[in-house]
C-alpha cells in the first residue's frame, strides 16, 4: 500500500515572534500539494526566517523523517518521534500513535524552543509538520482537513 509523506520545518527566532514578522510565520503553509518522489521517501519543506519564509523542498528517505510508519495488517500506525530531545517544551506524557485505514490521513505537529548552551544567541524556535497518508491520494490532500489531527505544540515562552 502506498504511503505518502510531508515534513514541514518551520524555523525562526525571536525576531518573528511579533509584528509583521510574525504574521508572515503564522502565513506559512502547513500543508503543500505532494510532489512525485521515490517510493520511501518524503517530500520535505524547509521555511526559514532568514529566507523570509520562502520554502524550499527536497526528498528525504523515511529512515531519515522523525516518524515511525509501520503497517500493522490493514491499517498505517504513525507516530511522531519528538526529536531533538533538548527542546522545550518538556512532553512527560504524549498522545498514542494513530493507526490510518487506507484513504486516511494524519496531520501531526510538533513545537520546539532552543537556547543556545551559552545563552550567547537568541532563542530559535521551530515547527515540525507531519502530514502522512495511507493509500493512494490526490496531488492536493494536504491541502484539505486531515482525518486525524494531533497537535502537541506546548508553551514555548
Amino acid at each position: 500500500m502506498e504511503i505518502t509523506v510531508q515534513w514541514i520545518r518551520t524555523s525562526w527566532t525571536k525576531r518573528s515572534r511579533g509584528g509583521e514578522p510574525a504574521a508572515l510565520r503564522n502565513a506559512a503553509p502547513i500543508g503543500f500539494p505532494v510532489s512525485r518522489v521515490p517510493p520511501s521517501s518524503a517530500q520535505v519543506v524547509r521555511m526559514s526566517e532568514s529566507d523570509g519564509f520562502e520554502p524550499r523542498a527536497e526528498e528525504k528517505p523515511f529512515r531519515e523523517v522523525a516518524l515511525s510508519l509501520r503497517n500493522e495488517r490493514d491499517r498505517l500506525r504513525v507516530l511522531a518521534r519528538v526529536d531533538p530531545l533538548f527542546g522545550l517544551p518538556p512532553r512527560p506524557r504524549r498522545p498514542p500513535a494513530v493507526r490510518l485505514l487506507p484513504g486516511q490521513w494524519v496531520r501531526w505537529q510538533l513545537n520546539y524552543r532552543f537556547s543556545s548552551a551559552a545563552g550567547v544567541r537568541d532563542w530559535s524556535y521551530w515547527l515540525d509538520t507531519f502530514n502522512a497518508a495511507y493509500g493512494p491520494v490526490a496531488p492536493d490532500v494536504f491541502l484539505s482537513e486531515p482525518t486525524v489531527l494531533v497537535n502537541e505544540c506546548g508553551p514555548v515562552r
